[in-house]
C-alpha cells in the first residue's frame, strides 16, 4: 500500500506542476484550453486517489491527526508531494 501510495504522490505532484507550469500558461498566452481540460482531469483524479489513499494509511500506519494534515494539504502545494516523499514516506517500506 505505501509503494501504491508513493507512486500516487509522484503522479500527483507532476501533474500538479503540468498544470500550473503548462497547462494554465498555454491555457492564458497560447489561448488553448485543451490542456488544462485533459491534465486538469488527470490531476483532479490522482488528488482524489491520493486523498484517500492518505486517509487508509493514516489508520493503517497510525499516523497522528499532524502529520496526516500535513500529508493531505502537500498535495496542493508545488512540490508538496516530493517534500512528504522524502521526509515522511521515504523510512516506511
Amino acid at each position: 500500500m505505501i509503494k501504491f501510495f508513493k507512486i500516487t504522490a509522484l503522479l500527483e505532484g507532476i501533474s500538479l506542476l503540468a498544470l500550473l507550469f503548462f497547462a494554465m500558461p498555454m491555457k492564458y498566452v497560447a489561448n488553448d484550453p485543451l490542456y488544462v481540460k485533459h491534465i486538469g482531469m488527470a490531476h483532479g483524479l490522482l488528488f482524489i486517489a491520493y486523498i484517500v489513499l492518505a486517509s487508509v494509511l493514516k489508520y493503517e500506519q497510525k499516523w497522528d491527526m499532524k502529520k496526516y494534515f500535513i500529508i493531505c494539504i502537500a498535495s496542493v502545494i508545488p512540490f508538496g508531494t516530493f517534500y512528504v516523499e522524502k521526509k515522511y514516506l521515504s523510512s516506511l517500506s
